[in-house]
């Protein structure tokens, strides 16, 4: 678990990604300057995340929420976050139950495929059983 902010390596693509993101073009950011912004980024997520657990420990639950982070946005007093955050929760969300329809829709198509499929063997055993069946019936005909 990491309680120092030095065990704790955000990826310098991501921080660098974030960073170009919040300035306008043509700003150039030193590489002391992307690692300070970087240990402050994980100061803030160690931080954020002890508040939240101390919300979860307090409804005793071991599982962070989304309820507990937006309490403890608000208890670090980063109360201009909350909107933000409760939107991008809930765009994820939806984004996820999108996921899950897609998956259960593949899963329905491929059971109707294998279905499909079953149905095809067998129809073809029955007819090979059949075309079997035929030429005992013509012999039996032609010793009457």
């Amino acid at each position: 678990m990491a309680e120092r902010p030095e065990d704790l390596n955000l990826p310098n693509a991501v921080i660098t990604r974030i960073i170009k993101e919040a300035l306008p073009d043509g700003v150039n950011v030193s590489k002391e300057a992307r690692r300070a912004i970087s240990q402050a980024a994980s100061v803030f997520v160690l931080y954020a995340t002890s508040c939240a657990n101390n919300f979860a420990m307090k409804a005793k639950r071991k599982t962070l929420n989304a309820g507990d982070v937006l309490a403890a946005m608000e208890e670090m007093e980063f109360e201009r976050f909350l909107e933000p955050l409760r939107e991008a929760l809930e765009v994820y969300k939806k984004g996820q139950k999108g996921k899950k329809e897609v998956s259960e829709q593949k899963r329905k198509d491929k059971e109707k495929k294998v279905d499909s499929e079953n149905d095809r063997s067998r129809e073809e055993e029955e007819e090979e059983e059949r075309m079997e069946e035929e030429p005992d019936a013509e012999d039996d005909e032609a010793e009457n």
